[in-house]
């Protein structure tokens, strides 16, 4: 198995190609690891937000588990998104994915219904007492309507089966909160492309990033230019692309991305309800900035 722990550098949210018809497109989830794999993505996260995960059934996910898998084999880790609201699913999904050769797994806080403090760490703590796979807290409350405290991620990062840390609220107050929690055995991701560099300046490790899905190259060297001390040239990097990343956020994730996929022809197809087509107006836009840095 590929070796997770203390990963630095760029992790793709990879996107799950639909054929027209909205059935999962093997063929193309192919030739996009492929492409990652080649571009210099140091790991791969499939079934995320990006993934479009809440409308797969069960048996999709595992099908797209077990081609990741088989199609990686093992040149760079394999993670998968197997977080729910219901604790006892999340525990199932994750012994499928880790059954099925996962290397690691990346695991939301619940949504709709929430939790108390120590529900929290209990929602965490099941799954990382009972898979044998590193585990990554995966912090998102823009999304669940809930952030995990900082005295849930401190007792976590002590944990021996959690690793890591994907902190997507935007919120460098509350990374700062959690940089303590830093040591090789608990890394900090950041969930958002346009604060890679803040987020590697008080610790963090790399991304787990969207944009990785159009700039898979161009991701992995800004997170390994800066953590090799050439913060300058990685600044110049990350600007050049910083509209573009803030560009894919411009309707909710993965509308744009998608949409600027299918325009590099790399076809990956439709949405599934209650995703739907991008704006005339933001697809201009989107475009635009695309053509400005060579992509189209």
């Amino acid at each position: 198995m590929a070796n997770l722990r203390n990963l630095k550098g760029s992790i793709v949210a990879l996107v799950t190609p639909f054929h027209e018809d909205g059935s999962v497109n093997f063929q193309m989830l192919t030739q996009l690891l492929e492409f990652q794999i080649r571009e210099g993505t140091d790991a791969i996260l499939v079934l995320g937000t990006t993934g479009e995960s809440p409308t797969m059934t069960h048996e999709e996910d595992d099908q797209v588990v077990a081609h990741t898998v088989e199609v990686v084999a093992g040149r760079v880790p394999v993670i998968v998104g197997t977080g729910s609201n219901a604790t006892q699913t999340m525990l199932e999904k994750s012994l499928r994915a880790q059954a099925m050769g996962a290397d690691g797994l990346l695991l939301n806080s619940p949504y709709y219904n929430k939790t108390n403090v120590e529900g929290m760490y209990q929602h965490f703590a099941t799954v990382a007492d009972s898979v044998k796979i590193p585990c990554i807290l995966y912090n998102v409350p823009g999304r669940t309507g809930c952030a995990i405290p900082v005295s849930v991620v401190e007792r976590l990062s002590k944990h021996p089966n959690v690793c890591g840390i994907k902190e997507a609220s935007g919120d460098m107050g509350y990374a700062m909160k959690i940089a303590h929690c830093i040591s090789p055995e608990f890394a900090l991701y950041t969930g958002n492309d346009d604060i890679v560099l803040p987020m590697l300046s008080i610790g963090g490790s790399g991304t787990i990033s969207v944009c990785a899905n159009i700039i898979p190259k161009e991701t992995h060297d800004i997170v390994v230019t800066y953590l090799a001390g050439n913060h300058e040239e990685a600044l110049a990097m990350n600007l050049k692309y910083l509209k573009l990343m803030n560009d894919l956020f411009m309707e909710v994730n993965p509308i744009p991305v998608k949409t600027a996929m299918n325009m590099m022809g790399m076809e990956v197809g439709p949405f599934r309800l209650p995703l739907w087509e991008m704006d005339p107006n933001h697809r201009e836009a989107l475009r635009n900035t695309m053509m400005e840095v060579g992509l189209l």
